[in-house]
Parts: C-alpha cells; sequence; structure tokens
C-alpha cells in the first residue's frame, strides 16, 4: 500500500539561473514539513516521484527553494505546475485539513448530526470546518480539543462539542 502524502506547495515559477523555485504553499504545515519530510512531487497524488530538498534561500515570501539534480534553469522549469507532497504520518495535523474531508458527515460524540462539510477555512490561529445542515451553517474549529477523529470508511469526522459551540 502507498504511503499517505499530502499537498504542501505548488512549483509557480523559475528564479534565477541555478535551478532555484518559487513555491506557493498549500498547507499551514509547508514549513515545517519541507524541512522535515520525505517529499514527493507529480501533477497528482496517484503519479509521485521521490524528490530531495537541496536548499533554501531567503526569508518570508521571497524565498527560494533548489532540489537534488535540478541545478540548471532548463531543468527548474520542468518542475513548474507540479505539486510537491509531504509524506504524511498517523494522526498529522494535515490529514485534519485535507480536502478529501469535503463531503463527510459531521456527527457529536454522542451519535448527533451536525451537519455535512462543506469548506475548510485556513485562518490564522487555527483551521475551521465549515459544517452546512440545510440553511443552517457553523463554523467548527479545527483543534484536538474538539476534533475526536476521522472515520474515512463511513466518511465522518466525530466531534465533542464545548457548551455554546453548536
Amino acid at each position: 500500500m502507498p504511503k499517505k502524502v499530502h499537498p504542501i506547495a505548488k512549483i509557480t515559477r523559475v528564479s534565477g539561473r541555478r535551478g532555484e523555485v518559487r513555491l506557493l504553499p498549500l498547507s499551514r504545515y509547508f514549513d515545517e514539513y519541507i524541512e522535515t519530510r520525505d517529499l514527493r512531487i507529480g501533477f497528482d497524488m496517484e503519479m509521485v516521484r521521490d524528490i530531495k530538498l537541496s536548499d533554501s534561500i531567503g526569508q518570508g515570501k521571497k524565498r527560494r527553494f533548489t532540489f537534488e539534480g535540478f541545478q540548471t534553469r532548463d531543468d527548474a522549469e520542468t518542475l513548474i505546475g507540479q505539486t510537491l507532497f509531504a509524506e504524511g504520518r498517523t494522526g498529522d495535523n494535515a490529514e485534519l485539513i485535507s480536502k478529501e474531508l469535503l463531503g463527510y458527515s459531521m456527527v457529536t460524540k454522542s451519535g448527533e448530526v451536525v451537519g455535512k462539510l462543506t469548506d475548510i477555512l485556513w485562518l490564522p490561529s487555527n483551521d475551521v470546518y465549515v459544517i452546512q445542515n440545510g440553511n443552517d451553517e457553523k463554523l467548527i474549529p479545527v483543534v484536538k480539543e474538539i476534533i475526536i477523529g476521522v472515520d474515512h470508511l463511513l466518511g465522518v469526522i466525530v466531534i465533542a462539542p464545548m457548551e455554546g459551540l453548536l
């Protein structure tokens, strides 16, 4: 069985003559995962190949990245448009904000149906699930104290709502 991967960035353009590229982060965990995880690259999750980060140059929005085996501008141009994936681990925070969860049902630990997950907002303090139940919309923060678990087989997210959340 292939290992789980999470999309963390999209390669947007080449910068310089030494194979440097710019990345558009797709996850709030980008900075952590790009430095500490095994990386893969491809146009989708089904067709990825291993790639190794060689160097990170600069700071903030102007950071440039080089990958082993891509030393020239021409080499780097072959990467444009591809997505960078980080190897997933059990219990990763990135699993809780995966777009694969869209459409899952949300229920409380007592079995009460809250609604369907329609969107995941990436906010500065923490991510938020947007839950639709008819015309009613609820915002549920994605924090370990509230999100008990995700059952991918049943398509269900189980929560322990605190008083006043629902």
